[in-house]
């Protein structure tokens, strides 16, 4: 499967940065989600409650988060995202988070989620999730 790949825009709010007038660590991992979800809109054509209401859940198993440089409040940041199946039964979206403007870099890393059903037991992508994949891919 080739990787399948999405770019949004988000802006910074005030809620979002620390006295130091930077955005706050903790809100990258959210940023990631933002990425994730808007992939899966954008490129499967399905919103994460779809998958959910599929009785497929995702949930998350591992987190690496590099910080590069600052963001602060108001600032146009571009989230580009790719996603891959990792194995057996996870997905691994990579992520690089920067400025819109420059291109410079803000956060990059990687989150890996499990495939599990509505009862918390891992299974093997649906053939129709990996399908859905293949044809985004294409």
């Amino acid at each position: 499967m080739n990787k399948l790949h999405d770019v949004i825009q988000l802006r910074i709010r005030y809620s979002e940065t620390d006295q130091m007038g930077t955005f706050y660590n903790s809100r990258a991992l959210e940023w990631f989600e933002c990425g994730r979800s808007e992939l899966m809109r954008h490129r499967l054509g399905m919103s994460y409650a779809d998958l959910e209401a599929r009785g497929v859940l995702l949930p998350l198993v591992e987190a690496h988060l590099e910080f590069q440089g600052p963001a602060r409040y108001d600032d146009l940041l571009s989230i580009a995202s790719v996603v891959e199946l990792a194995g057996h039964a996870r997905l691994r979206f990579e992520v690089q988070i920067s400025h819109s403007d420059t291109g410079k870099s803000v956060v990059r890393g990687y989150t890996v989620h499990a495939f599990v059903n509505s009862g918390g037991k891992p299974i093997r992508p649906p053939a129709w999730f990996v399908e859905l994949l293949d044809k985004a891919a294409m």
